[in-house]
């Protein structure tokens, strides 16, 4: 401190960076001795003949305020089976082999601005921000432990929802279920260009809060996201397990599932299950295959009329209206395909609650209305992080950091980093 004071007249951004070291430094010369003498009251306080002192071991780890080294003592005992084993009090009692190498607020604050920016910029505003230095490589090394260890949560909840161990209890009437995919461009090992693939989102709600209705607020009740790069026999099953997790599936009155019409979203539900075609990708899909504004506008017309087979013959005379010798002209081609597409999903053209089923009343506090907020969940959960920036995925690093942005969303990535920030884990 005598050495800023003593100094000449410097910039306020200096003096600043030379506080923020001298305070880090300062806070890693407090917790190694806070450590050391806390290691000194267990070796004075411990059962001398279970814990045998082997001497003391130097090891470190990574705070936010920079690398702490210290010494703890290593003690040899015996298992139940009589075999030896090393242990470290400190560790034990601090739960250090929980947090390890790398404390987990900086584990946090990693995750939550990888999540929000590219690894590098993350981790240039983490070495700028804290007392320790972290690498791009470092940070995408600890989402893929961390996402990695989510997904075995996932496959761990599958296992238990096939061995009727899943114990969701509450009872809902209706149960809203949303899918849809997001395409992200891909890179093998060595950093070469691949075929697109689908990344898999899926939203399950259980209504909109009615309050927040009055203030012209759309809030979901209940809602909880997945997502991930897994085939779809598997991405259903998790799904399947996240849903049985919260809730008694067995007493849904109603499912209601929004998509749009891809074979791997309609695979495995039951005819009880309400599908509805998703108006936005219907619109987009007009859009795509019809480029007569006119036409566009009798298609939607009809469409929101509720008058599907009126429209599907509409599109069908248009398509044969448009019928041409000239090989260039694919009008007539691509009219035809919207009506293939909209036919193959001819019984979700109509809005869940225009379908003639029964719906069950909301609960008291919940509204129902028209489905279609996957398109902006996917925006700002996966889209924003993932696509638009130039940027190529591994399959895997793609996955891992889904893991992590969907338990962001449903506000569980902090108590999910509590569980799994280990040594072995999130080692840089």
């Amino acid at each position: 401190m005598n050495i800023i004071v003593e100094e000449r007249l410097i910039s306020f951004k200096e003096l600043e960076q030379k506080v923020f070291k001298y305070v880090c430094e300062l806070g890693c010369e407090i917790t190694r001795i806070i450590l050391e003498s806390y290691d000194k009251e267990l070796a004075a306080s411990r059962d001398s003949r279970q814990y045998r002192d082997k001497g003391g071991r130097k090891t470190s780890i990574k705070a936010v305020y920079g690398e702490v080294e210290y010494w703890r003592r290593v003690y040899q005992t015996s298992l139940e089976d009589g075999e030896k084993a090393y242990v470290y009090l400190l560790d034990k009692a601090m739960q250090m082999d929980k947090i390890g190498l790398i404390s987990t607020n900086l584990a946090e604050k990693i995750a939550m601005t990888v999540t929000e920016s590219p690894y590098r910029v993350a981790a240039d505003a983490i070495s700028s921000t804290c007392g320790q230095s972290i690498s791009a490589g470092g940070a995408w090394n600890m989402m893929q432990r961390l996402g990695e260890r989510i997904s075995e949560e996932e496959e761990h909840g599958v296992k238990q929802m096939n061995a009727d161990q899943l114990e969701g209890t509450k009872e809902i009437p209706v149960l809203f279920e949303e899918m849809d995919g997001v395409w992200l461009h891909m890179q093998d090992k060595n950093h070469k260009k691949m075929k697109k693939q689908e990344m898999k989102v899926f939203t399950m709600h259980e209504g909109w809060d009615a309050e927040k209705e009055k203030q012209n607020r759309s809030t979901l009740v209940g809602k909880r996201m997945l997502a991930g790069m897994e085939k779809s026999g598997e991405f259903h099953e998790k799904r399947e397990a996240c849903i049985r997790k919260e809730y008694n599936a067995d007493e849904i009155c109603q499912r209601i599932l929004n998509g749009d019409g891809g074979g791997w979203i309609k695979e495995p539900y039951d005819p009880e299950v309400i599908f509805q075609l998703d108006r936005y990708h219907i619109y987009q899909e007009t859009l795509r295959k019809i480029s007569d504004k006119e036409a566009q506008g009798e298609i939607r017309r009809l469409l929101d009329a509720g008058k599907p087979d009126e429209m599907l013959e509409y599109i069908k005379v248009y398509a044969t209206s448009l019928e041409s010798q000239d090989e260039k002209d694919g009008r007539s081609k691509k009219a035809r395909e919207l009506y293939k597409y909209l036919d193959n999903n001819r019984n979700g053209l109509l809005p869940y609650d225009k379908q003639g089923k029964e719906i069950p009343e909301p609960p008291a506090g919940v509204i129902y209305k028209g489905m279609g907020v996957q398109e902006n969940q996917n925006c700002t959960v996966i889209t924003l992080r993932m696509k638009n920036r130039r940027m190529r995925w591994p399959e895997k690093g793609a996955n891992n950091l889904a893991k992590a942005l969907y338990r962001k969303e449903n506000r569980e990535l902090i108590e999910t980093i509590g569980r799994y920030t280990d040594g072995l884990i999130f080692t840089l």
